[in-house]
């Protein structure tokens, strides 16, 4: 996200790429979004590219219905980076809804 951002014509076209596969995920019901590679395009982000893209998640992955699936390893081993020790869709104080996976 972010590449040619600031190029009048296509500096919104990652942002609606996402928005695109988002979309579609949630159409088609999908229980996760799998992501490969960097979400961004520079390795520090412009205020701008980043509130576009909390913008978009927000509105995509965020919500009340449940999630169709259960990480069974040890979240505590796995999500070590991670505060809590577990997936953010597993926290009671988020209401995400699809998450996505990087």
């Amino acid at each position: 996200l972010g590449y040619l951002e600031r190029d009048p014509i296509r500096g919104r076209d990652s942002f609606a790429a996402l928005e695109e596969v988002l979309s579609l995920a949630r159409h088609h019901k999908a229980d996760m979004v799998l992501l490969s590679g960097d979400l961004f395009h520079e390795n520090k982000p412009s205020r701008k590219t980043l509130h576009s893209t909390i913008e978009i998640l927000r509105r995509y992955c965020m919500g009340g219905d449940p999630v169709g699936f259960q990480i069974i390893s040890d979240q505590s081993q796995c999500l070590r980076s991670i505060v809590s020790g577990r997936a953010n869709y597993e926290d009671e104080f988020y209401s995400v809804d699809l998450p996505i996976f990087t």
